[in-house]
């Protein structure tokens, strides 16, 4: 641990790994617990938020930090793995203090937090003391003009105003390399007020990604909260099957005002969807699989398999038909895997290499017989095909075990296993 006098930046902790006294990797920091105190007093950093693995949250004291260099943080002692319960009298630093809109005390300007330091006063006792701001308030993913300087605490008002005034921006600046599961369990973790003024501020791709990992509550919550125009426009970046289960959640009405607010093409997916019964093939699958006509080239293929934005389920295997190349799709022809695609030349056409021997799923297979087909035939995903032979949608290994596992599952893996816990 450095000595007294310490600065230590707040956003700089964010993600940092915590290692246990044997050297073993504990989880990660993901928010900084203080108490705020009157009379313009520092407030005092009563420890660390530390999400270990089951994305579980617990409360680590500052009491038992050893170290914050090296880009670590090191502990001493048991580490308490109850579940982390944040308390009235608490304040956390990332999620709540993070973009408030506050005012010097001296020329009663506003300005706006960017970041905040923590000092240490004595060996393992901490204060935030100083405040890096910008003058006037930042907007939405976008800075205000004017200078940014960093403040002594107690030059500034306005932080007791529980979330008033305040933005998104650094917040999501802190966290924007998490992976959407992981932004996923920091948004669930945050205030429903908090929790929708992220929502606004993330573009319509990433919040589409978020909101595919959330509990439904926490989905619904978000959907409905925004402006029905941009709830469209999120629906359409998502995966028709997430955007199908996410209406299917929503009242009738509701559900049916936001589909006519999307694109027909889009909207006519996720409706064909929303007509096949949920635990069938058919409301299992998605409707947008890889898909070829057989004079398509191995090169051809194989690029398509490369494209980033497919998940690997979806790219383990290409699908053959005639056209038109959208589902539903002409006949369908069979199916090549991405291995078989590997080993043969690149300008041999897939239409010579296509695996006709396993039929195809009908869009009403139960997911029991969904689930043993994959499983008897080691595959992550497979055809389905309606009663004429188009290939209407794929159903993949990881939609099946969203509907086997419990219905809270997410919100299990948020919250963690233990149901009465709170933190010493």
């Amino acid at each position: 641990m450095a000595g007294a006098g310490s600065r230590v930046f707040i956003s700089h902790l964010s993600g940092l790994p915590v290692f246990d006294p044997n050297g073993d990797q504990v989880g990660r920091v993901r928010d900084v617990v203080v108490s705020l105190r009157i009379g313009g007093r520092p407030p005092r950093v009563l420890g660390l938020v530390v999400e270990v693995i089951g994305r579980r949250r617990i409360f680590l004291p500052m009491t038992r930090v050893t170290s914050l260099e090296s880009g670590q943080v090191l502990a001493t002692g048991v580490i308490n793995l109850r579940r982390f319960e944040q308390r009235p009298s608490e304040t956390l630093v990332l999620a709540e203090l993070l973009d408030r809109t506050v005012v010097r005390t001296k020329t009663g300007e506003e300005v706006t937090v960017l970041d905040v330091a923590m000092v240490q006063a004595r060996l393992r006792e901490w204060e935030i003391r100083k405040v890096f701001v910008q003058v006037g308030r930042v907007g939405r993913l976008r800075k205000a003009r004017g200078e940014s300087l960093t403040l002594d605490w107690s030059e500034l008002t306005g932080f007791s105003l529980t979330e008033e005034g305040q933005g998104a921006a650094n917040l999501l600046a802190t966290f924007e390399q998490l992976r959407p599961a992981d932004l996923a369990n920091v948004m669930h973790h945050l205030s429903a007020k908090r929790r929708a003024e992220v929502a606004a501020a993330l573009d319509d791709d990433r919040l589409a990604d978020v909101l595919e990992e959330l509990p439904e509550d926490d989905q619904v919550e978000i959907i409905g909260k925004l402006k029905e125009e941009r709830a469209a426009d999120v629906l359409e970046a998502m995966d028709p099957d997430d955007a199908a289960d996410l209406l299917s959640d929503l009242p009738a009405e509701d559900a049916e005002r936001l589909l006519r607010l999307m694109e027909p093409e889009d909207a006519a997916s996720v409706r064909r969807l929303l007509s096949y019964e949920e635990d069938t093939a058919g409301g299992l699958m998605t409707t947008e699989p890889i898909v070829l006509e057989p004079d398509a080239t191995v090169a051809e293929a194989l690029a398509r398999v490369r494209i980033a934005e497919n998940k690997p389920a979806l790219a383990a295997q290409v699908y053959v038909c005639r056209p038109p190349n959208e589902t539903p799709t002409g006949k369908y022809l069979g199916t090549v895997h991405f291995q078989r695609l590997l080993r043969e030349p690149p300008f041999t056409l897939v239409g010579s290499l296509v695996d006709d021997d396993l039929d195809p799923l009908p869009p009403d297979t139960p997911l029991p017989l969904v689930t043993s087909y994959l499983a008897a035939y080691n595959l992550v995903a497979a055809p389905v095909v309606d009663e004429a032979d188009h290939l209407v949608g794929a159903v993949t290994v990881d939609d099946v075990l969203d509907h086997l596992l419990p219905e809270d599952w997410r919100e299990a893996s948020l919250h963690a296993a233990e149901s009465e816990t709170v933190h010493g």
